[in-house]
């Protein structure tokens, strides 16, 4: 690994996901930042998000907008398929899975990644209430 000199920007970046339960874009960390950092850069902000995932110091996750999440080790996550929102879920990593597709495929397995699909309670709740709302101006009408 290189070992790359300091950089206040970077340090700022990566605090700044440190800071975080959600699993931002780099164009949110570039609008979380640019207040209190004026000069700061979305280029500068990219580079150093790519930087520090390469460094393992961040995991990025590919979804349709790449994400970026200080929590390296193995976990689970949900990405809502309405508003785009990815979080944790409390679920132990199960590495039996891991041995079980190195058995059936002959495949030398160090890890993998779980991420589940569907609805955030948000979304749902939005949807009942835009549901009740359009019921009660049914029954108004």
């Amino acid at each position: 690994m290189i070992q790359r000199r300091y950089s206040r920007q970077r340090e700022l970046i990566y605090n700044c996901l440190l800071g975080t339960k959600e699993h931002p874009t780099a164009e949110m960390v570039y609008q979380w930042l640019l207040p209190e950092n004026p000069n700061l850069s979305r280029g500068t902000v990219y580079r150093n998000l790519k930087l520090l995932a390469e460094e393992g110091l961040l995991l990025r996750m590919p979804f349709p907008v790449e994400r970026y999440d200080a929590c390296t080790e193995q976990h689970t996550h949900f990405c809502c398929r309405s508003c785009g929102a990815v979080s944790d879920l409390e679920l132990e990593y199960d590495p039996e899975l891991d041995q079980r597709v190195a058995r059936s495929s002959q495949l030398e397995i160090q890890w993998h990644d779980l991420v589940f699909y569907g609805t955030c309670k948000e979304c749902i709740d939005k949807k009942n209430s835009n549901q009740e709302e359009h019921s009660l101006q049914k029954e108004e009408g």
